[in-house]
């Protein structure tokens, strides 16, 4: 597998593309339960299969890429990404799981997107494991699911490159209390040494249709979170750090302006942009970036934010 630091790419593989539709890629028919079953009992799906199910499950849409990161973190003996493809290509035609990719004038992305079947939810269940997955959960738009694949890559940089990293959520549960409305940053990470620790809590921000009105709503919440935290509030002792993930360098520039020109602010912490392809760096030391006005000129200026954790 190419590693992260040899990926050339200026263009984030999760940058949102005009036109940009989803297509889907997985397998039409009927498959049984007990075509499942017999697949069980002869050993063709096997303990690598419902791993593969779990990890779904929990992250909703996912790439090929992202799971065999995850399973080789965690040690399982999956042996290559090829090997990785076969089993999700078997999973894909007993419709355990089905998969989609995106197409725009510009051609097709590189990648296939994974995501839950009727029959993994079967599955799942069977395990005891618990699965909310709908039917409908599939039909999501192309800048939602980015916004997930995004989330993920940040969870698997961190708990791949960072010595203080402690545990990951998916998607973290906020509430902003003023406006009685539950909402979910795309990632949670918490980073731990020696006593120190800190929360870092992603919002994937990406260039889809009317995207400025939809992060101006969604920094409603945001401010209305900060402003009534309490220790605890959300399972976060303090305020956890926000940091918004974006397409690339100019889309940092793009989202801070909205910021500005709109007044919005997060209180008690500051304001920190990171991108997709930051986090293909070996370290993410110097991912982390925020603006800085100039006293004599008003200009703002994008500096390295030092976080020790991430040393």
């Amino acid at each position: 597998m190419v590693q992260d630091s040899e990926i050339k790419t200026e263009v984030s593989p999760f940058a949102v593309r005009e036109g940009e539709i989803k297509v889907f890629d997985g397998k039409d028919g009927y498959v049984s339960m007990n075509q499942i079953v017999h697949k069980i009992d002869i050993g063709h799906i096997t303990d690598i299969h419902f791993k593969i199910l779990e990890l779904v499950n929990d992250f909703e849409f996912m790439t090929s890429r992202q799971l065999y990161q995850i399973l080789e973190y965690r040690k399982e003996d999956i042996k290559s990404q090829d090997k990785l493809n076969n089993k999700l290509e078997q999973m894909v035609k007993s419709k355990i799981l089905t998969r989609y990719y995106f197409t725009s004038e510009e051609g097709k992305c590189i990648y296939r997107v994974y995501c839950l079947e009727k029959m993994g939810k079967y599955l799942l269940g069977s395990k005891e494991i618990e699965c909310k997955w709908q039917p409908s959960d599939n039909t999501k738009p192309v800048g939602m699911i980015k916004k997930r694949l995004a989330g993920n890559q940040i969870i698997i940089a961190y708990l791949r490159k960072v010595q203080a990293f402690d545990r990951f959520t998916v998607k973290p549960t906020l509430t902003a209390k003023k406006l009685s409305k539950v909402f979910k940053p795309q990632a949670g990470v918490t980073l731990s040494k020696a006593g120190k620790s800190i929360d870092f809590i992603f919002e994937a921000v990406r260039r889809e249709e009317n995207w400025e009105t939809k992060f101006k709503e969604r920094m409603s919440f945001y401010t209305d979170f900060y402003e009534s935290f309490v220790p605890f509030d959300s399972g976060f002792e303090k305020k956890p750090q926000l940091i918004f993930v974006c397409e690339d360098d100019k889309h940092m520039v793009e989202t801070f302006k909205v910021l500005v020109t709109n007044k919005i602010q997060t209180s008690g912490i500051k304001t920190i942009f990171t991108t997709d392809l930051k986090q293909n760096s070996d370290s993410l030391e110097n991912s982390l970036v925020e603006f800085k006005q100039d006293e004599n000129t008003g200009k703002y200026k994008m500096e390295t934010v030092t976080v020790k954790l991430l040393g």
